[in-house]
């Protein structure tokens, strides 16, 4: 674990915790004057930190004819970058920055509703070479639109599902599994998620906290309506959209998570056509309840992007929704945010600023230009309008954490890791995406308000590894930069995954017994280097460790249906 104080946290006076919101447009004023130009139904927008400086950076798709744009922000000033890329002068959709291949580094993915879409791997020093041919990944058009990243398998690697929007119903939506080689496995039929839909995007989430990362899809109009696939753990997903009342058929465009209510369950909004958006509550059954209408959130408009935002760190996710309406529509919404004023209710406050905030929108993400802890919003227009950067001038002296995952035996961007903290008992929840709203990716690193709070009683982190790690008494007002394994948890307090691993401290022979036959097991230093693989299919093991140096270690154990990590320490 390393610790980075950022700017403000030196300046924090504690003082009254109120706040007021206010977002001024100021992407002139901070060096970003350029548009994504005049694409059917819109561009994606990215606002992570894809040279890995500490900065979140903008990124953006565009037209026919356009190349990718990306702008590298440095102290909060951003400038527009040529990287060493194959050139992409074609009309293209969604942008994710994602480690696939977990050698520490971002590499691209690009998707395209007309040429195809591109895998491009980093060198290490933002050198690109397209490997999608190589990789397995096709590169005929399949008429893409969003993409998502995730591990179906808790096998430490990155899988992506695509969304593919074929007005003729040929082309499904892919699913791609990570063979952990540099190439991809085409699992679509095998998984069980292989619908001919207008999918526009999906999202991983877990949304029954089962510890598997399922998928849920919008889809544009009928015959499909939205999808949800539940994980089984086994490499299969079984649609559950009836059962968990979530198969809304409407003009569904973006799938954004969150946990609005601190409930340790994960919401769901979907943007829609006039006839009102829908906000899914999860009620922590199996089941989702839609209360877009009753919580003030229904918009009425045409909605595209939307996002969860903590705006002036008051300790609760807030709503800005972008629509393509461009204001000369009345009385239909161009855009709105929404301020949580709980208990599931929101309201749009006349004195937040947004001023001029009219133009046809559709991509919206969230990052953090001056590294303040308020987080900002980027917005992809439409019309050749030029993008928005939605500065937070909010004034509070709320305070605020922000944390970024490296995962060493889970996938190296921590992707599907669930965090929570929690403050005299109040708790508050993220979930880590790759690809999330519509065409959009957030920065890497969560928010937290902390309200008056100086500081944090726990972080908790879940890796879909099953690692948890906690940090206690943590300080407010910087980035907390947490490695897998880094943190305490009891070894007494290990998930309950159907193994018994003793003794516990061990000097030479560790034993495990477990419930079902394990295939392998492979062991791991704290930094994900591997010491030892086997294959044993046997449900006893035996195994002699004294030659290992004192210290913790993981031990990853391979059954038919997952991938388990446990930890030991070896004396």
């Amino acid at each position: 674990m390393r610790l980075l104080v950022l700017l403000g946290a030196l300046f924090y006076l504690p003082s009254m915790v109120n706040a007021q919101i206010l977002f001024k447009e100021e992407a002139a004023l901070l060096g970003l004057e350029d548009a994504c130009g005049n694409t059917y139904l819109g561009n994606g927008i990215s606002f992570t930190d894809y040279n890995n400086d500490g900065w979140d950076d903008v990124s953006f798709t565009t037209g026919i004819g356009e190349s990718v744009k990306f702008y590298k922000n440095t102290n909060g000033i951003f400038s527009e970058e040529i990287l060493n890329l194959p050139l992409i002068n074609y009309q293209t959709k969604q942008i994710n920055w994602v480690d696939y291949d977990n050698d520490g580094d971002k590499d691209l993915f690009v998707t395209s509703d007309t040429d195809g879409n591109r895998l491009f791997q980093n060198d290490g020093n933002l050198n690109f070479q397209d490997v999608t041919l190589a990789s397995g990944i096709s590169t005929a058009n399949m008429y893409s639109y969003g993409a998502s990243w995730g591990d179906i398998n808790n096998d430490g690697h990155l899988d992506i599902f695509i969304s593919n929007r074929d007005l003729d119903f040929i082309n499904t939506n892919k699913l791609y599994q990570n063979d952990g080689d540099g190439t991809f496995t085409d699992v679509t039929v095998l998984a069980g998620v292989d619908a001919s839909a207008l999918s526009f995007c999906s999202a991983f989430f877990d949304y029954n906290n089962d510890g598997f990362q399922d998928i849920y899809v919008s889809n544009d109009k009928f015959p499909v309506k939205n999808l949800m696939y539940k994980n089984n753990g086994d490499g299969t997903f079984d649609e559950v959209g009836q059962a968990t009342e979530t198969d809304v058929g409407i003009d569904a465009m973006t799938v954004t998570v969150g946990d609005y209510n601190n409930d340790s369950w994960f919401d769901i909004y979907v943007t829609n056509s006039p006839d009102g958006n829908v906000l899914f509550k999860n009620n922590g059954d199996g089941t989702f309840i839609d209360i877009a209408d009753t919580s003030g959130t229904l918009f009425e408009s045409i909605g595209w992007g939307a996002v969860w935002l903590d705006a002036e760190n008051d300790m609760d996710l807030d709503l800005y929704v972008s629509g393509s309406p461009d204001g000369s529509y009345e009385p239909y919404l161009s855009a709105a945010f929404y301020k949580n004023i709980g208990p599931d209710s929101f309201e749009i406050p006349t004195d937040a600023g947004f001023a001029g905030d009219e133009a046809s929108s559709y991509s919206n993400a969230i990052g953090d230009i001056n590294n303040d802890g308020l987080p900002e919003i980027v917005v992809s227009n439409n019309l050749e309008d030029n993008i928005f950067i939605w500065n937070n001038l909010t004034t509070t002296s709320n305070n605020w954490l922000k944390v970024k995952l490296e995962g060493t035996v889970s996938n190296r961007d921590g992707i599907g890791s669930v965090l929570e903290i929690s403050i005299n008992d109040n708790k508050q929840y993220r979930y880590t995406h790759c690809g999330e709203g519509y065409l959009s990716q957030n920065s890497e690193s969560e928010f937290f308000g902390l309200g008056p709070h100086t500081s944090v009683d726990y972080l908790k982190v879940t890796w879909l590894s099953g690692i948890v790690d906690y940090f206690y008494n943590v300080s407010a007002n910087q980035l907390l930069e947490v490695t897998e394994g880094s943190g305490t948890l009891s070894l007494n307090n290990q998930p309950d995954l159907g193994f018994n691993l003793y003794p516990n401290p061990v000097s030479s022979f560790l034993n495990i017994n477990s419930k079902i036959l394990i295939h392998s097991f492979e062991i791991l230093t704290l930094t994900g280097q591997r010491l030892f693989l086997e294959d044993v299919f046997n449900k006893q093991l035996t195994f002699d460790i004294s030659s290992l140096p004192s210290g913790t270690y993981f031990i990853k154990l391979k059954t038919d249906s997952s991938n388990n990590t446990l930890k030991f320490i070896k004396r």
